[in-house]
């Protein structure tokens, strides 16, 4: 008689048992059933497994898809951002890579100031909106931009606002003249002041003043935003003003001796957002608070959300190597909160976007919890 394990295998789906004469009926009749038993077993324990690996692979991309949202909503509340992008012209607007990161850090922002804009061929700014519209499909995003601005024709940047209309609008623009009597041709890159609308933000209104001053000129430079700051206030009738963008405000360009001869700093109203010792620099090798946020009044900085303002750890937050940093730029971009008003039924009240914050955080790093939980899961399919 031959052995039941040396008949050969038949594959799916026509397995049957092996044929043996000699076997008596009862004992052919129990093996039978057994055997399709165990068949069909062994074919519903595969479908099983194969369905539970359809549904991670399913889950996995929508968890992925979820943690991609959280970084659009990360954006709630009102933050104003200021981010000094390090030659931003066609060169940068190439790489794919950078561009991707840069859309993830200015889409969390309802109004951004971008600097050192160097896009002399005017493709990299049209390249970079069309990138967070596809991105960030809840939101539009449109841009106001100064004339190129600079000394020589050889270095010229530009101040760009880039802004999510849902939010916020226009409604003025101002290129500072830069013909002060006896003080002219005070800036490099004379500030390009814009004037905005937010509803529904505690402020409602408020005026921008952009600069980034040249380091080499920087005392001096940051001293006569304070004339910018006291034309703009009468021009347009406004208290609510904020100055940002990258001071250069720190380190060796700001000597600790030649701070009181900056009007910005030892005129009274006048609120520094950005701590010092605050590091706004990418490299490891260096820490210097540059990038600055100013607030003209207790008005404006009532409208604040309290210790909002700070760098974007772009780096930490996408877990990028210094080097992978450094190609989007060699500085962090600030930031701060408004508060923004709610409606509810008795009433528009104020609410704080701190709160919704932690909520959206803690939601990402569940997500993320179990998304590698269903990474792991899926290498066992």
């Amino acid at each position: 008689m031959n052995d039941i394990s040396d008949t050969p295998a038949v594959t799916h789906p026509k397995k049957s048992l092996p044929q043996e004469k000699h076997w008596p009926d009862e004992l052919r009749v129990s093996l039978e059933r057994k055997w399709r038993t165990d068949t069909n077993g062994s074919l519903q324990v595969q479908q099983s497994n194969r369905l539970l690996c359809d549904m991670r692979s399913s889950s996995l991309l929508l968890l992925s898809f979820l943690v991609g949202v959280c970084d659009v909503q990360g954006a709630s509340g009102f933050r104003i951002c200021a981010f000094n992008l390090q030659h931003f012209g066609d060169s940068k607007s190439k790489k794919s890579t950078v561009m991707h990161t840069l859309t993830r850090i200015i889409t969390r922002c309802d109004v951004c100031l971008l600097q050192e804009v160097r896009d002399s061929k005017g493709k990299a700014l049209p390249q970079l909106l069309t990138n967070l519209n596809r991105y960030d499909s809840e939101h539009v995003y449109e841009a106001v931009a100064s004339e190129r601005l600079g000394r020589t024709e050889s270095y010229q940047e530009q101040y760009v606002f880039v802004y999510r209309t849902g939010t916020v609008t226009v409604t003025g623009q101002y290129q500072y003249p830069d013909d002060k009597p006896g003080d002219v041709d005070a800036f490099a890159r004379e500030p390009f002041v814009v004037r905005f609308k937010a509803p529904k933000t505690a402020i409602k209104e408020f005026v921008l003043i952009p600069q980034h001053t040249t380091p080499t000129n920087t005392t001096k430079e940051l001293d006569a935003l304070y004339d910018v700051l006291q034309d703009v206030k009468k021009m347009w009738k406004t208290e609510n003003v904020m100055l940002l963008g990258d001071f250069n405000a720190d380190c060796g360009y700001l000597a600790k001796k030649n701070r009181k001869n900056v009007r910005l700093i030892t005129q009274e109203g006048l609120i520094w957002l950005i701590p010092d010792k605050t590091d706004t620099t990418v490299r490891s090798s260096t820490s210097c608070t540059y990038d600055r946020i100013v607030v003209n009044g207790e008005s404006f900085a009532r409208a604040v959300v309290p210790l909002s303002a700070k760098p974007f750890n772009f780096q930490k937050e996408y877990r990028l190597t210094e080097e992978q940093a450094l190609e989007v730029s060699d500085h962090y971009p600030v930031e701060v909160l408004l508060k923004v008003r709610s409606s509810s039924n008795s009433g528009a009240s104020l609410s704080l976007p701190g709160t919704k914050e932690i909520a959206n955080q803690r939601t990402k790093l569940f997500s993320l919890f179990v998304l590698s939980h269903l990474v792991l899961q899926m290498f066992t399919c």
